[in-house]
């Protein structure tokens, strides 16, 4: 296949004509695919069967003294916030357990944040006029909606090969109004990258104008490997303690991606300062989350030696997934000219950059065709992909076959908008 970058005008319709042909094929299969989120697929649940019994006796629903079927213990059973801080290497007395999803913990803070105003907040972020949140771009979209819905303006930040940009994250963490930022900071959604030793320093060294800047680590990932070894990771609240920013960072993670995603837990983990201050305003809306599904999370996965083992199985049923799309773009796509892709090591997606202003139309063609894909520009603030170029690709639901489908309808519909764009240009 030669670039279309190097083809004629004459050239490039017979091209485009062909494509319509094998495109139209596709429809007429009726084909429903969803490559819309990152969900484990039914072999990577079937690993965590075991959790359904972990639990089945009334003699078991106890952690130590504690009775997990009755009221209490809001920040969660001492075994929990112990399985997470040794997941995240930090003190359980540093760690909230929360429900299934981090994401709702995420919004409290924020909520919190508003209502009440953090630790060190002058006064309630409700008060304070234009609120500013820097949005590390192409970054999760679900970070930038919970932004946008409390009216913050959402602040653009590229994002490198080590992480975000930050040179700028420092140029505008000198604007009062500038409060926080979102990090995906190991194998980020949806580039798949892991932030660099540099960076982290940079970010737990900040000083911003905002005495309640607040850094929101969602570390999702961070035992997430699919190809290779466990990559050790640093610990940003020791890092931020060493650097008198004690409590400026609030890190995230669940079991998600490692047990059930609408069954999992959750926590939230910062000093102990911010934990006992969190804890008493979440104290208003929740007695406590569900203990017997943390518990039952305890017994099923033991400790951090224990989720790794697990994570290897997730990584054997994930790896050829993402090893199937890179080989067909690889073949289809990549002597065309006309995209890029990352080649990510653990997470959930790949990032795909088509032709500049071809991702909208890419997925269009694609959801007729049957594949559901996210929509272009989510994984920029607003909505807005200033280059109208990024494609997040999830490959963990689908079986294989599916997959192979999805991904040759993929290419087929980048092809096509493609061919479109440059016929556009040389007329």
């Amino acid at each position: 296949m030669n670039s279309y970058l190097e083809m004629d005008r004459t050239s490039l319709e017979n091209e485009l004509n062909e494509v319509k042909l094998l495109l139209e094929e596709k429809i007429k299969q009726n084909i429903k695919l969803d490559m819309s989120r990152g969900k484990p697929g039914k072999e990577q649940l079937l690993l965590s069967s075991g959790l359904l019994t972990s639990v089945s006796e009334a003699d078991q629903c106890f952690d130590g003294s504690i009775d997990a079927r009755n009221y209490g213990v809001l920040a969660g059973l001492p075994s929990a916030r112990a399985l997470f801080a040794d997941i995240l290497d930090v003190s359980p007395s540093q760690v909230f357990v929360g429900g299934n999803a981090s994401l709702q913990l995420m919004y409290d803070l924020i909520s919190k944040a508003y209502t009440h105003g953090l630790l060190h907040s002058p006064a309630p972020w409700a008060m304070r006029g234009t609120v500013r949140f820097l949005c590390p771009s192409p970054g999760y979209d679900r970070h930038f909606k919970i932004s946008q819905s409390f009216g913050m303006e959402l602040i653009p930040v590229s994002m490198t090969p080590l992480g975000p940009d930050m040179d700028t994250v420092e140029q505008w963490i000198k604007d009062p109004s500038v409060l926080g930022m979102w990090c995906c900071p190991k194998y980020s959604n949806p580039d798949g990258i892991i932030y660099s030793n540099e960076t982290i320093k940079r970010i737990a060294s900040l000083h911003p104008a905002a005495p309640d800047f607040t850094v929101i680590w969602d570390n999702a990932y961070c035992v997430h490997e699919f190809d290779g070894d466990y990559v050790p990771f640093p610990d940003i609240l020791s890092l931020c303690a060493e650097n008198g920013n004690r409590d400026m960072v609030y890190e995230f993670t669940s079991t998600s991606k490692i047990t059930f995603p609408g069954a999992g837990i959750s926590c939230m983990a910062s000093s102990e300062e911010n934990i006992d201050y969190m804890t008493k305003l979440i104290s208003v809306q929740i007695i406590s989350y569900d203990k017997l599904n943390q518990l039952r999370h305890v017994l099923f996965l033991k400790d951090k030696a224990h989720v790794l083992e697990l994570m290897k199985k997730h990584a054997e049923v994930l790896r050829p997934h993402f090893e199937l799309v890179e080989s067909i773009l690889e073949s289809e796509i990549k002597p065309l000219e006309i995209a890029h892709w990352t080649n990510p090591k653990g997470g959930y997606f790949i990032s795909l950059y088509a032709m500049h202003g071809t991702a909208k139309r890419t997925l269009e063609l694609c959801a007729k065709a049957g594949v559901t894909m996210t929509g272009a520009g989510a994984t920029y603030p607003y909505g807005i992909d200033p280059f109208d170029s990024n494609i997040r690709i999830a490959p963990s639901l689908p079986s294989l076959e599916e997959l192979r489908q999805a991904t040759e309808i993929l290419c087929l519909c980048l092809r096509h908008s493609a061919l479109e764009q440059l016929l556009q240009t040389r007329m």
